[in-house]
């Protein structure tokens, strides 16, 4: 029913998360009617990001900069850095505004199924920064999946030997949460990671 560029920019739209065909198709509409307002600045925003997008040298971050705001910014701790799975965990993490070191994107996940091998991630780099000296800790910010975990566990062991504490991240109970409805794997890690009250 509609031309072939909107239903082209429909099916564009579709394929980001979160957005279904209609869904893209609301947003799509949406466009239209504001062309001369939210569309100009979308397509400039756009043009502009694409012409500046760079992948930070030092912690693999996407930015328009490199290095990244992040690895830029003196009051960061250089001391501390939190190593995450993708660009995405960054971002959710720094919106917390909880670390305040700096970061280290790996790229992925080790996955034996999907033929993610050690070279295929950014862990050599990650060591050679440990080696570089001035760091004490490494925060092992994985997912809590099977893959994560392993990821985590093999960078610890590549970690063994340098002079820096590896810690993790907790895993366990979400607050407010109730024991009928978790799944086994978060009670047996709540359990293993408990801790004295006083």
């Amino acid at each position: 029913m509609a031309s072939q560029e909107i239903e082209t920019l429909a099916q564009a739209l579709s394929r980001l998360p979160g957005l279904g065909p209609r869904s893209a198709r609301r947003a799509v509409l949406w466009l239209i009617k504001r062309r001369e307002t939210a569309l100009v600045q979308l397509l400039g925003a756009l043009e502009a990001l694409r012409d500046r997008l760079v992948e930070c040298g030092t912690c693999g971050n996407v930015d328009t900069t490199n290095p990244c705001a992040i690895c830029a910014d003196p009051r960061r701790d250089a001391r501390s850095i939190c190593v995450v799975e993708d660009v995405a965990d960054l971002w959710a993490l720094d919106r917390a505004r909880l670390f305040t070191g700096r970061y280290h994107v790996l790229g992925g996940r080790l996955s034996a199924l999907d033929g993610v091998r050690p070279e295929d991630l950014s862990i050599p780099a990650l060591i050679e920064r440990v080696q570089g000296g001035g760091v004490d800790e490494v925060v092992l910010a994985m997912n809590a999946t099977l893959e994560g975990q392993t990821t985590a566990h093999y960078i610890a062991e590549r970690l063994e030997g340098l002079p820096v504490r590896v810690t993790q991240l907790a895993h366990g109970l979400p607050v407010g949460g109730e024991l009928d409805y978790l799944d086994e794997g978060t009670l047996a890690q709540a359990l293993r990671a408990r801790r004295p009250m006083v």
